[in-house]
């Protein structure tokens, strides 16, 4: 084999570990894939969300980081209204050790549907539930003890949120008890309304500027939103 032939073989096989090595350099900074590898290292595997409501929270926590509207970093608290109110549907997610912390209940608004919830808004007094992206603010103590104001970061989708008193708050109706006597849970006028026993140590993990997305697979939404894109599955 004469030395420009093996020369012209080097050099192939040189631009082709090149190529390869390009590839696997933009696969492992694609978001998406990042989003991917956190998921399947999400635990406990039994207790994780769907991965369409995960991947739209996380991008969507990572375009608030990117914004500087979050200071609290560490937890992603997802609620998925696509569920029935009679299942766990608030997961909140330690992003840092890629954990589940809390799995629970949560209840919406009474306008919003019975077990199932069916219709969103974010006009004052109209006692539904509002999709998309909040920010957490600061505690309180009121009617329903410790609760977390919660701000709307989307126009028009749920930036009257804090307008309309939408916070966390513990309610006897956010229950296994409730459920177990009506068949569903009790309605809150829009607020997401955790059970009792898990209300204070949820509030305490993601108060003070945290993300907080809540799901519903509505193509309205996600016509408007700029922070979740159907595109992207």
């Amino acid at each position: 084999m004469n030395k420009t032939l093996i020369l012209v073989i080097g050099i192939f096989f040189l631009n082709l570990g090149q190529i390869s090595l390009g590839k696997e350099s933009e696969k492992q900074n694609n978001p998406s894939n990042n989003i991917l590898t956190a998921y399947n290292s999400l635990t406990p595997e039994y207790q994780k969300p769907s991965f369409e409501a995960f991947r739209l929270g996380m991008e969507g926590k990572q375009s608030l980081m990117k914004e500087g509207k979050l200071k609290n970093q560490k937890y992603l608290t997802l609620i998925d209204f696509s569920l029935s109110s009679t299942h766990k549907r608030l997961w909140v997610i330690d992003c840092d050790s890629l954990k589940i912390v809390q799995h629970t209940l949560v209840a919406h608004g009474k306008n919003t549907g019975e077990n199932i919830a069916e219709k969103f808004s974010n006009i004052p007094q109209s006692n539904m539930s509002s999709l998309g992206f909040f920010v957490t603010g600061e505690t309180y103590h009121g009617k329903h003890g410790l609760s977390l104001r919660l701000d709307g970061v989307e126009p028009g989708i749920n930036d009257k949120a804090r307008e309309r008193a939408i916070v966390i708050h513990a309610a006897q109706y956010a229950t296994m008890q409730f459920v177990n006597k009506h068949g569903r849970l009790g309605r809150s006028f829009g607020c997401p309304a955790l059970p009792p026993e898990k209300n204070k140590t949820i509030i305490q993990s993601i108060k003070n500027k945290s993300c907080v997305f809540i799901y519903y697979p509505e193509e309205s939404y996600f016509s408007l939103s700029e922070y979740a894109s159907q595109s992207k599955s």
